[in-house]
């Protein structure tokens, strides 16, 4: 079990300039909850870099979010999916108006990840998209995503396990290696507080 008092007393000067919004405690919490509830015989580094992502991702609201820009000039900001035809064109969907921009922890991004995310969790994500933002379900998409390799193919077990510690390219879980230094900083100053147990 995390020491939650060490954490929370921890990250607070570490992380968040001394001082936490309501909403910022409610979404660490709402994570350490998952991971001790689902996660919590894995290795702790794990948890670590997903709070670090989540600190990067939310703007460190620790809250999900939208993408700014909404997915415009992207791909993914029209009704295209991420497949391909055999010419190389990406193929429209017609099922459903929503568009599937970044949204939650870890900014899903897609149709297919939102079908995938959908059919997971037992949600209708692909006519609801916005519910991928409601505080559970972000949660579950970013523990589910990390730990089975959804975004990129890449997953926490390949850079963390007992014979690997691999800061920077964990970052390809995500988003190949942009802003990975940030990152892996928050994420060991997640470390750091999430290493006392009780």
């Amino acid at each position: 079990m995390i020491n939650r008092k060490f954490f929370f007393d921890q990250t607070r000067i570490t992380l968040f300039g001394g001082k936490f919004t309501t909403r910022q405690v409610y979404g660490l919490t709402t994570i350490l909850d998952e991971w001790e509830a689902n996660y919590s015989q894995n290795d702790d580094r794990w948890l670590a870099y997903m709070l670090g992502t989540t600190h990067h991702e939310t703007g460190r609201t620790m809250q999900p979010i939208e993408e700014w820009g909404k997915g415009r000039n992207l791909p993914y900001g029209s009704r295209l999916k991420m497949t391909k035809d055999r010419n190389g064109k990406r193929i429209p969907y017609t099922d459903t108006t929503e568009i599937f921009y970044g949204r939650g922890f870890v900014q899903l991004t897609w149709y297919e990840n939102y079908d995938k995310a959908g059919k997971k969790l037992g949600k209708d994500f692909l006519h609801n998209a916005a519910d991928v933002m409601k505080t559970t379900n972000a949660t579950k998409i970013m523990f589910y995503g990390m730990t089975e390799g959804w975004f990129t193919g890449a997953k926490l077990s390949s850079f963390f396990n007992p014979t690997t510690e691999d800061w920077k390219n964990a970052r390809k879980i995500i988003n190949g290696l942009d802003k990975w230094d940030l990152v892996k900083d928050f994420a060991l100053k997640y470390y750091a507080a999430i290493s006392h147990t009780v």
